[in-house]
């Protein structure tokens, strides 16, 4: 997975992404309505006001640029002034597209902790649907023997070689023969790199999953699929095409909350995507508790 999406010379992020939205392979919440936008730039402004002292805003993995857009566009010049942007972007084609949106007084970093380098440490992060572009890792129980087996490519089952006491997954044994599941240590990995590097700000995380073991249920085969042209594949279909379609999985809420309390933040609030835009005045129309409005998870923290 993490060769087809971000090898250097073939990955789909790197460079075979042609956009985001409508004509692209797939949409954000920020590509569809300017709403998000405006939720964000109004929690910025909250978290401004308790930390005055901030003067830098990261965004993490910001597609075609169309959230940072809203957002500067919705907190106004009154607030823009008083700070600098920035994103963190690895995709050379997506940077592309960001810098042709947004124009100039942007910095772009290609990686967390150089951003943080460039803020002194203090900034206030969001990043909105880039947790579930980080490679997983399938696993599948095997009921008979009472563990779980790593899921190789092409499909072969191996013993793994995680720490339960990291994934909570690998302490759960009450699921049917042949249930799959992912895992992220790629996520856990990223954390350990650059939260050592924030010392003061907050953060933002909106994406789509759920709590474990919710996360499965009713869902055999996990959450692992591709996207192409808005097509949603599945199956051996998600071998198909390496580096020409997106490959997601939901992300398992229980081990990022606990590792971010690892990595020594505070949660400060955990909501639903539509408690989160009400929670801001979002149009009531958007607030559809069976569509993203539920599915997606709103999760702000602070440094300890």
């Amino acid at each position: 997975m993490a060769r087809a999406l971000f090898d250097p010379e073939r990955g789909y992020y790197s460079r075979q992404i042609r956009t985001v939205g409508a004509r692209g392979d797939f949409s954000t919440s920020a590509s569809l309505s300017p709403v998000l936008g405006r939720a964000v730039a109004a929690w910025l402004k909250a978290e401004y006001k308790r930390q005055p002292k901030i003067r830098h805003i990261i965004e993490v993995g910001a597609g075609d640029g169309a959230l940072m857009q809203q957002v500067k566009k919705a907190l106004g010049w009154s607030h823009v002034w008083r700070f600098k942007f920035h994103i963190v972007e690895i995709s050379a084609s997506l940077r592309s597209q960001q810098q042709h949106r947004l124009g100039s007084g942007i910095h772009w970093h290609h990686d967390l902790a150089s951003a943080l380098s460039a803020t002194e440490g203090q900034a206030f992060i969001y990043h909105n649907e880039l947790l579930d572009a980080f490679p997983a890792t399938l696993l599948q129980w095997d009921a008979k023997q009472q563990r779980w087996f790593e899921v190789w490519v092409p499909e072969s089952l191996h013993p793994h070689e995680f720490d339960p006491a990291h994934f909570s997954v690998l302490r759960h044994t009450a699921f049917a023969n042949g249930q799959r599941c992912e895992i992220h240590p790629s996520i856990r990995e990223w954390l350990a790199h650059w939260t050592p590097h924030w010392k003061s700000g907050a953060m933002l995380t909106i994406d789509y999953g759920d709590e474990f073991p919710q996360l499965y249920h009713r869902r055999p085969q996990g959450t692992l699929r591709a996207y192409l042209l808005h097509q949603r594949l599945t199956g051996a279909d998600i071998y198909a095409n390496p580096g020409r379609q997106d490959i997601t999985a939901d992300i398992n809420f229980t081990d990022y909350r606990a590792w971010l309390h690892q990595s020594g933040l505070d949660e400060v609030s955990h909501q639903t995507l539509a408690e989160f835009l009400r929670s801001h005045n979002a149009p009531a129309q958007l607030l559809d508790p069976d569509g993203a409005g539920n599915a997606f998870k709103c999760l702000v923290h602070r440094r300890r």
